[in-house]
């Protein structure tokens, strides 16, 4: 990786010189409207997240639980599209040039907008990696082999069922880190438990150098505590955006959305021995 995709690499050495696990946040794209979602995108770095994963809304988003279908939902009936997407990260760029922004989400929309045009326009915008769910290794040559020509990150997802076998295949073409998916199922549902989740990283470390992020099914202060006690980063989602559902139900402020999300991710950057 070159120029300003190394924001990862740079990130991942700056975690383990601190000797502490990382925060990544999910939070989607528009959701619940483009100026505030662009408000708590800016806001994220301050508030304590490391690293930063922007969904790109879908409207058919199978690995996603309720919360992340119902944000997506929110964010296309506000107007969002894959070039909005793009356009939120130019503007956070203008304010931070070193927090890494991933985008995670489906394939249909990046065809739609044209393979290349899409990875040109990311790299423009500052995108520092991707995570397409519905891509598996067997369809490298769509999107992973062009991605990482370009320069971009292309991050896989592991599971409880990729046995040894198939993490060989799964780790091949990553790059970035590894997101392991810490329950079998879709996000945002059951919580993962701790000793699993040791005996997946350590069976992960045996096939990859890169760093291993842990994510779904992590909501708490206290699990985060957990799993970065194993993993090099812990992804929260399905919590932030429970709390911009929460703010819309109380028909709280724009503002005091933004402010509880933020508040939010300070509490749980505050256990990671920062």
């Amino acid at each position: 990786m070159s120029g300003s995709n190394q924001r990862l690499e740079k990130r991942f050495a700056k975690l383990k010189s601190e000797g502490r696990s990382g925060l990544i946040t999910f939070t989607t794209a528009g959701d619940p409207d483009a100026d505030t979602a662009q408000k708590i995108l800016n806001g994220l770095p301050a508030a304590g997240a490391d690293i930063i994963e922007l969904g790109m809304p879908f409207s058919d988003p199978m690995a996603d639980g309720p919360a992340i279908q119902l944000a997506g939902l929110r964010a296309l009936k506000s107007g969002m599209t894959l070039g909005k997407t793009l356009d939120m990260v130019t503007q956070f760029r203008q304010l931070d040039e070193q927090t890494p922004i991933v985008l995670m989400g489906y394939y249909n929309p990046i065809y739609y907008y044209g393979n290349q045009r899409f990875l040109d326009d990311a790299i423009r915008a500052g995108v520092d990696g991707l995570i397409i769910v519905d891509l598996p290794p067997e369809e490298d040559d769509e999107l992973c082999h062009p991605c990482l020509t370009a320069g971009l990150n292309w991050i896989r997802l592991t599971t409880p069922t990729s046995d040894q076998k198939r993490l060989a295949i799964v780790l091949k073409n990553s790059s970035g880190f590894v997101y392991h998916v810490s329950i079998a199922g879709i996000t945002g549902t059951r919580s993962a438990d701790q000793p699993d989740v040791q005996q997946a990283v350590a069976l992960i470390r045996q096939h990859t150098d890169l760093p291993i992020a842990v994510g779904f099914g992590i909501k708490t202060a206290e699990q985060v505590t957990q799993i970065a006690a194993v993993a090099d980063a812990v992804v929260v989602g399905s919590a932030l955006i429970d709390r911009i559902a929460e703010g819309i139900a109380n028909k709280s402020g724009k503002d005091a959305i933004v402010a509880n999300v933020h508040r939010f991710v300070g509490e749980l950057a505050g256990n990671l021995e920062r």
